[in-house]
């Protein structure tokens, strides 16, 4: 069911964001979070940009450790300002957040599902690095997350 509403998000932001002049991209991403303590590793794609700066982003990551698996689905509406002619830009923006968690450490433990939502701060350059602060809210959202990727250009 989860996975039904991120496509249909994906699709939505793709052809809401047809006629826009930047190129989407397709970002992979790792890190740790805080409480729950854990890594974790994700993809998501950020579309042209939309109305001036604006983005959407949605993406899925997964978290292990602390005996507690993660499943985490964000949709973010996020904002870019270039920094000069350095290259780099500061991202920020959030959304809302769908978890789906289970208990690691017990074979037949059932699966939750929590809702809640997140900020994100961090900077991107050019080039396709980033990396980002994400601090979260609601039932198993991870309190913070510090991560940093690489995105592809989809041209």
């Amino acid at each position: 069911r989860a996975a039904a509403v991120l496509a249909v998000s994906v699709a939505f932001c793709a052809l809401a964001s047809a006629g826009a002049s930047a190129q989407s991209s397709i970002n992979f991403s790792g890190g740790a979070s805080i409480d729950p303590e854990q890594v974790y590793a994700g993809v998501s794609w950020t579309s042209p940009d939309i109305g001036g700066r604006f983005r959407v982003r949605p993406g899925i990551d997964g978290g292990f450790g602390n005996g507690l698996r993660l499943a985490n689905i964000n949709v973010d509406l996020i904002v870019k300002f270039p920094l000069g002619t350095s290259g780099w830009s500061l991202i920020q923006g959030g959304g809302p957040v769908i978890t789906v968690s289970r208990l690691s450490d017990y074979d037949d433990a059932p699966r939750e599902l929590h809702a809640g939502g997140s900020y994100l701060f961090g900077f991107q350059h050019d080039n396709g690095f980033f990396a980002d602060f994400r601090v979260g809210g609601g039932g198993f959202v991870p309190s913070l997350k510090i991560g940093a990727g690489w995105g592809v250009e989809i041209k």
